[in-house]
């Protein structure tokens, strides 16, 4: 459909549902996410055999953040004799994207600050990507000034009315504030903090971070235990590292390691020559740009709709077989060297020649479910008392994380039909409990709820909203919950097993872009090496 029918019929939608809208009557959308039809079926006991076998030096199972970066390092080292296979009908993980007449959006992770200088895969790849200008190991790089946010970049709507950024401050009082200011200061320390060996003691990648037992002790207890241990009581500061953990981890402060939460704050020090610390880059698809450029480039090289259900390796080789959706047949691919890109807890219900105290390991991981809505609105909602539309717009007392704007990158002279993508961790019951209820509800009971959240401050949402969608991520991310990120059982997933190689965030514990994305090149340099390939390291 053209632009402009689109925008034509969704007018005459918005016209003559207007009358209705104010009951009970819901706009049109669909229910969609990960492929669980496709996945639950390695609950089977038996496939069918492979009626065919390929053959090739690299395999690539799962193509995410840390698939595409596998792939992309192999390229860069000059190396194109890989195969990328995919599960889900599209690429991308938890970074996919959708389109329509009005905007790309995001269908999961939606934004990627400023690269710390430790993170030198990251740097390499959005200098290859033309996001980072110049030296991408600069002290402060220059970025691309259509990839920075643009102002005004978030605010928080308590008490009433919209603030300025997400630390609350309408209504609260001095004392509070005072532990805000003792809080950020706290934090300023750990991100200065290091040891002997150069090592700082939270960093990003998490891999490089110190290993002392002083900051190692600190995955033993709750982000919450660590906050009233050190006398941070204030409720609104409570809310605010609440909020920050379960955007970044789907997992609350009762739950969330104090390591990962310090982490979250004391980690990222990237700077930029032509922006403020703070800033993010982003576009109208999320970190989806990022994919669509890649998946681009590695299109002839991908297989979507692949479900592995047998991987083995013997002395001379590696396979995988796998069920091809579109072909309807179950194919084998023989390959030197696999690079497993996809998440940990699959591969013990694949491989049943896998080391006993790796498949523990892979099955120690538990998973947070996310909801993802996207809603197409005929124009943007009324600002609100207080500030302006931000990229970021969050409610101090709702269940869910809040919205961003689609079109907010988009430089208009006047408004016109924009998208809002509502964010939701369901953090608040246990994962299996929350996925269940993902699984079994249906997209109208979760539109009423997300119309009814958001009209509380938009009291015209429901006859704006032409359109509303639902995505549903089931395993989103891996929880780092006390005792997950300084596990013995990541230090054997980072060893991988022989001629498999494990590149997926989970085997850092941290569901993060950079996590994702240092897996991935470290896998495929780990590959180079054992093919002979001569090459410097883009991890430094």
């Amino acid at each position: 459909m053209k632009r402009r029918d689109f925008l034509a019929s969704c007018a005459a939608l918005a016209i003559a549902g207007c009358g209705e809208r104010k009951g009970l009557s819901l706009p049109p959308g669909e229910l969609s996410g990960g492929d669980m039809k496709h996945g639950h079926r390695l609950r089977e006991p038996r496939f069918a055999a492979p009626v065919e076998t390929r053959r090739m030096p690299v395999l690539i199972v799962g193509a995410g953040i840390g698939g595409l970066s596998a792939a992309w390092r192999l390229e860069r080292a000059g190396f194109r004799d890989f195969a990328l296979l995919e599960l889900e009908p599209a690429v991308g993980g938890n970074s996919r994207y959708g389109e329509n007449a009005v905007s790309a959006y995001p269908l999961g992770a939606h934004y990627l600050p400023l690269p710390t200088r430790e993170s030198r895969a990251v740097r390499e790849l959005l200098a290859d990507l033309g996001a980072l200008q110049g030296d991408p190991h600069a002290a402060r790089p220059s970025y691309d000034e259509r990839m920075l946010c643009h102002a005004p970049q978030e605010r928080l709507h308590i008490n009433g009315l919209w603030q300025d950024g997400l630390w609350p401050r309408l209504g609260v009082a001095a004392a509070e504030r005072d532990q805000y200011a003792r809080f950020q200061e706290r934090m300023g320390e750990f991100r200065e903090a290091g040891d002997g060996h150069g090592r700082r003691a939270f960093a990003l990648p998490a891999a490089l971070s110190s290993p002392e037992r002083r900051w190692r002790d600190l995955d033993r207890i709750t982000m919450r235990q660590w906050l009233r241990d050190n006398r941070f009581d204030s409720p609104h500061l409570h809310w605010y590292v609440n909020h920050a953990c379960r955007d970044d981890y789907g997992v609350g402060i009762d739950e969330v390691s104090a390591w990962a939460g310090i982490h979250y704050f004391a980690c990222r020090n990237g700077e930029a020559a032509n922006a403020a610390a703070d800033s993010v880059l982003t576009a109208p698809e999320g970190n989806g740009w990022v994919v669509r450029r890649l998946a681009r480039r590695y299109a002839e090289r991908t297989i979507t709709g692949a479900l592995a259900v047998r991987v083995a390796q013997n002395r001379r080789v590696a396979s995988a077989d796998f069920l091809l959706g579109n072909e309807n047949r179950t194919v084998r691919y023989e390959a030197e060297q696999i690079i497993w890109a996809a998440p940990l807890f699959v591969l013990p219900h694949v491989a049943p020649e896998l080391p006993a105290p790796l498949a523990t390991a892979a099955r120690a991981g538990d998973y947070a479910p996310w909801l993802v809505a996207n809603l197409i609105l005929s124009e943007p909602p009324q600002s609100g008392a207080g500030v302006p539309l931000a990229w970021d717009n969050v409610l101090h007392d709702s269940p869910a994380l809040g919205y961003v704007v689609a079109t907010h990158q988009r430089i208009a002279v006047a408004p016109g039909p924009t998208v809002l993508t509502y964010y939701h961790a369901l953090s608040t019951e246990p994962p299996r409990t929350a996925r269940e209820r993902l699984l079994n509800t249906p997209r109208e009971i979760w539109a009423r709820q997300i119309l009814a959240d958001l009209g509380r401050v938009h009291p015209e949402i429901a006859q704006l909203t032409m359109r509303l969608d639902v995505f549903r991520h089931g395993h989103a991310m891996i929880r780092p919950v006390p005792g997950t990120i300084w596990s013995a059982a990541r230090r054997q997933l980072a060893r991988g097993w022989g001629r498999v190689h494990f590149a997926h965030a989970d085997v850092s514990g941290l569901s993060l872009f950079e996590e994702a994305n240092y897996r991935g090149v470290r896998a495929a340099e780990s590959v180079l090496r054992r093919l002979g390939v001569r090459l410097g390291s883009a991890l430094g």
